[in-house]
């Protein structure tokens, strides 16, 4: 049984130093724990969530920088601290930044801003991305500059590369696509279970 709630936080999401840039502004239930915001920006962003991630914020309790999330195969542990962590206890109107990175070998870094903190909408149903900005980068495309190459030879019928990049991406590929009623969020709980068990 999900949580009651009556506020919704919202977020921008934003993949550093990509340019144009590529971005994502989502609503979540307030009730969210770290875990639950993982899986709605890897649904939001579009990305495949095969890799290792973590967030790292202040911690307003201590004041210090904070690591939540899965840097290393290693410290994985049941349940999760990011599982049990929850997001209003640490965002706020006051601390409302966090860096959140994907994939530390393409490493995907995002910038997080808290815009806002709204009641939550009669009839909605959340987590909802509201709007953003250009399609994800496929997965292990070696980061923005793998991903900048990519794009160079897309553009050039005549590299070598061309037909090759072209079924990986897919021949509807298109980096300047995006519409936020095309996002579909999953369970956050039953993608923990299938992961974790």
């Amino acid at each position: 049984m999900k949580k009651k709630f009556d506020q919704v936080y919202q977020f921008k999401i934003t993949l550093e130093d990509a340019k144009p840039p590529i971005w994502r502004r989502i609503q979540v239930p307030e009730t969210y724990t770290f875990w639950d915001l993982h899986v709605a920006i890897q649904d939001a962003m579009g990305w495949g969530d095969g890799h290792l991630h973590e967030f790292e914020m202040v911690d307003p309790s201590t004041g210090s920088v904070v690591s939540i999330g899965i840097p290393d195969e290693d410290v994985i542990r049941k349940p999760l601290p990011e599982h049990r962590r929850k997001i209003a206890e640490y965002f706020s109107m006051e601390n409302r930044s966090a860096e959140y990175v994907y994939d530390f070998g393409d490493n995907w870094e995002h910038k997080i801003q808290l815009e806002k903190i709204v009641p939550r909408e009669k009839g909605a149903t959340y987590p909802i991305c509201i709007k953003g900005k250009r399609t994800c980068p496929p997965e292990d495309c070696g980061g923005l500059w793998g991903y900048a190459e990519i794009l160079g030879a897309l553009e050039d019928p005549d590299n070598e590369e061309y037909e090759e990049l072209l079924d990986w991406v897919g021949e509807d590929f298109d980096p300047e696509h995006f519409d936020a009623a095309e996002v579909s969020f999953s369970d956050p709980d039953k993608r923990f279970k299938f992961m974790f068990g």
